[in-house]
């Protein structure tokens, strides 16, 4: 058995090899062409070195093991395994291809991410990996090269479940494997016990690398040799941020998070957590410099009952001054009329996400925030530049000819622009005014709509 080339059918004409997409210590990952209906899959298999081994069909098994793992997840940043294929002997196992780069290359281009973007992808991911330990899974090779983006989207996808292994709830396991710098000790002296503590350490170092553009010290270097903490190498890095990375990457694991969810808490993207301090005050980043705020409150409350019969009945003008009422309602501004940039920094998630599901709902998802800001992201250029801003609001229809809209002229129908509401307040103070705390609401909004 050798190893499968471009252009190669298998199974018959039903898959044509297109080409090696990568590769790990024991397999290989090639790209394919499913016939008749002319999708792409991804097909793993081991290597041709592990085929001439004299214990292949343990490592097969092992192989087919980790597929029947990766089977029993299914959700949204998992990547999905659909089948089996034996090919002369060589299991294969076949995979959806997520049309994107993982996160290793996007930093190539990119260098060190903004804490909303990177902290955005850590919480998808975060929840993926919550969602495998329910399984009776710990993952145990979390990196920014097993992180895939979808195309055209923020989307993160969990892959690579090679070193994944079972668990029966309350024991624990083994560990070894894993990559430098991203494995904690347990897996580097082979000994260790396994523990959702595991798969922390690793996320948390993955957000070290995408807020600093720096791989970690070797975790078995760690007991000679001190961790930086990754604010001196990225000073726009808040401190509780910072904080909760030293602390997911503490050495000995009974020193870690031991949850996924405490440390997405102790991150702050989960609605009403806690940052690590004990101060009463926080420093997130803006767009341009950082800004003091304080934690997130507890759910407001926050009466909708009027906006969702405003929506069922499409009277989206009455809706859109409603929707604003509620925002202001939700962070207390109601006398004001208006924010302040860090209450949209720190906008209560429980209130933007119910308003955003009632507008999908009532208007077929032509409008909401994550209807907007799907459009933002897919513009592609930097969010802080003012062409992009410009760019956005001409695509939902709130500019028009280079000339800002009235808000009498808005088109309060479902046959508006997609993503033309709700408008944020225009209404109330003309919009381009508004630019850099819509920014600030976009970044909240990212945060939120990933929980």
């Amino acid at each position: 058995m050798e190893a499968w080339e471009p252009n190669q059918p298998i199974q018959n004409g039903r898959f044509i090899i297109q080409k090696v997409l990568g590769g790990g210590g024991f397999g290989v990952t090639y790209s394919a062409t499913e016939y008749p209906s002319g999708k792409l899959v991804v097909i793993k298999t081991l290597k041709p070195e592990q085929q001439s081994q004299p214990d292949f069909n343990r490592r097969q098994l092992n192989f087919v093991n980790e597929g029947m793992r990766l089977a029993k997840c299914n959700h949204p940043h998992i990547v999905k395994a659909r089948e089996f294929i034996d090919e002369d002997g060589l299991l294969g196992m076949v995979m959806e291809y997520v049309d994107g780069s993982d996160l290793a290359f996007y930093l190539k281009f990119r260098g060190k991410l903004k804490e909303t973007e990177a902290l955005s992808y850590i919480d998808q991911v975060g929840k993926a990996l919550e969602y495998v330990h329910q399984q009776g899974l710990f993952h145990l090779d979390v990196k920014p090269n097993n992180i895939l983006l979808r195309r055209g989207t923020k989307e993160a996808v969990l892959i690579d479940f090679g070193l994944a292994q079972e668990f029966t709830t309350g024991q624990v396991g083994i560990a070894s494997g894993g990559t430098v710098g991203y494995a904690p000790i347990e897996q580097h002296e082979g000994q260790g016990l396994l523990g959702d503590y595991t798969d922390v350490y690793a996320l948390a170092a993955t957000l070290y690398t995408l807020l600093t553009d720096i791989v970690p010290v070797q975790a078995s270097f760690r007991r000679v040799e001190q961790l930086p903490a990754p604010k001196q190498y990225n000073h726009r890095i808040s401190s509780y941020v910072n904080d909760a990375i030293v602390k997911g990457m503490a050495l000995e694991p009974q020193d870690r998070p031991q949850t996924v969810r405490e440390f997405r808490e102790l991150l702050g993207v989960i609605t009403g957590a806690k940052s690590v301090t004990n101060v009463n005050e926080i420093k997130i980043n803006s767009f341009n410099a950082p800004k003091v705020v304080t934690p997130v409150q507890s759910e407001p409350n926050v009466n909708y009952a009027e906006l969702e019969s405003l929506l069922k009945t499409h009277n989206l003008r009455q809706a859109d001054r409603e929707t604003y009422q509620l925002m202001l309602q939700a962070v207390e501004r109601q006398t004001q009329g208006w924010m302040k940039s860090q209450e949209l920094k720190n906008f209560p998630c429980t209130v933007l996400n119910k308003i955003d599901e009632l507008w999908k709902l009532y208007s077929n998802d032509r409008f909401g925030f994550s209807v907007q800001q799907c459009i933002w992201r897919n513009i592609s250029i930097s969010s802080g530049n003012l062409a992009t801003f410009y760019m956005f609001c001409e695509q939902v229809g709130w500019r028009s000819n280079n000339e800002w809209l009235k808000y009498d002229n808005f088109t309060f129908s479902l046959d508006a622009q997609k993503g033309h509401l709700p408008s944020f307040g225009y209404g109330v103070q003309p919009f381009h005014e508004w630019q850099p705390s819509w920014q600030d609401f976009l970044e909240r909004t990212t945060l939120c709509l990933s929980q």
